[in-house]
């Protein structure tokens, strides 16, 4: 039976089947990759939307179903939080972990929760403020390999290490938009696993590759968390901010889904996106206080493109012209990255959470005394800055 199911899946023949019956093929699949002979641990990519979610609530009911004897396999469910990830978004993705991993404890299931922050000489300030990197867009997007890639894949490495080889787990759909759909075919081996295509070591697990989006709603809709409570909170996220989550990203070619022109839970200072529905979509449904962090994301947006809000040299010293005699200004000025520095200073006395913490002022301060050593005038400015929060 369970060979006959895991062939439904791998040939993707859900025709004619009720829902049920396609969530008992996916949990038999499940099942039987976690009772494989080899003991390499399983990492399931948790972005706290509903797709990683549904992946999250299988897993977890296959392993309370099975003998204690059987459960000897780590499962480690791995956030990666951006440091400017939505407020909304980041709280309920570290309340449910928390959820999650204590009935881990509870039921003696061998679950570990964890979340990853990108090193702090990569993070959203730390460059923009204090190197000056330009707000990212669609050509020049420096945040997603700094800040969701390199954080999540050498959490990954770090269990390859240890255990030689680990299967990622991915709510990953084929339905879920024509990109997706591209990117599951030209990975799709045919087996269960694939390869993935960076990290040596590492094979791709995607249990909900044929799953719709309706499917996935209603089951989570009629469900309860096995590890309590259900997923309402989940589903009034979705209905306050009208969008979708941006899903855990391991690989470059795995980029394009964060940042695109639908609306996503992602890092409220993206500037990627022409608008930011779904912070929008929160702010409508009574959320006032995040208004002024979509003023503030739309400023990022127009200093972007003020020739007098940036250097014409790049860091390097040279002037950048293109084939087609286009000037490519450098960095953000030195007096633009006190501006935004003080203005971010100030939008976070009324935020009920910190938007930038004191060790990436600190990091910004030594980034800045190396480029004005020779300009106390600076300094004194960047000293009067940093006082606003001490």
């Amino acid at each position: 039976m369970v060979a006959a199911f895991a062939e439904s899946l791998r040939t993707h023949d859900f025709s004619g089947l009720q829902l049920e019956e396609m969530i008992e093929i996916i949990k038999s699949e499940i099942r039987d990759e976690y009772l494989q002979d080899h003991s390499y641990p399983w990492v399931i990519g948790y972005s706290g939307g509903k797709d990683s979610t549904l992946v999250v609530h299988l897993v977890y009911e296959v392993l309370m179903d099975l003998p204690r004897s059987q459960r000897r396999r780590e499962v480690h469910i791995v956030s990666n939080d951006t440091l400017v990830e939505s407020p909304l978004v980041i709280g309920h993705i570290k309340e449910s972990l928390e959820r999650i991993s204590d009935a881990a404890v509870v039921l003696r299931l061998p679950v570990v929760t964890s979340i990853t922050t990108p090193n702090l000489d990569h993070t959203f300030w730390v460059n923009l403020i204090g190197r000056g990197y330009p707000s990212p867009n669609r050509t020049f997007r420096w945040c997603t390999d700094r800040m969701k890639i390199q954080p999540t894949s050498a959490y990954i490495k770090s269990k390859i290490e240890e255990s030689k080889n680990v299967i990622l787990l991915l709510g990953v759909r084929r339905l879920e938009s024509a990109t997706r759909a591209a990117s599951v075919k030209r990975y799709d081996n045919g087996e269960r696993l694939n390869r993935h295509n960076d990290l040596v070591g590492c094979e791709v697990f995607r249990p909900i590759v044929e799953l719709t989006t309706d499917d996935v709603w209603e089951y989570l809709a009629e469900h309860d968390a096995p590890w309590g409570g259900d997923h309402q909170k989940l589903i009034k996220l979705y209905r306050d901010a009208s969008g979708g989550e941006c899903p855990i990203v391991t690989q470059k070619s795995d980029a394009p889904s964060c940042g695109s022109s639908s609306s996503r839970f992602g890092c409220w200072t993206c500037t990627v996106v022409d608008k930011d529905r779904s912070l929008e979509g929160f702010v409508d449904a009574g959320f006032a206080e995040f208004g002024p962090l979509l003023d503030f994301r739309d400023y990022l947006v127009a200093i972007r493109s003020d020739p007098n809000k940036r250097s014409a040299r790049r860091r390097n010293g040279t002037i950048t012209i293109t084939d087609t005699g286009t000037f490519i200004p450098g960095p953000f000025t030195l007096e633009t990255r006190h501006e935004i520095l003080d203005r971010l200073i100030d939008l976070q006395r009324n935020q009920p959470v910190d938007l930038i913490s004191a060790e990436e002022i600190d990091r910004i301060r030594q980034i800045w005394s190396d480029e004005i050593t020779a300009s106390p005038k600076s300094e004194r400015a960047v000293t009067n800055i940093v006082k606003k929060v001490r």
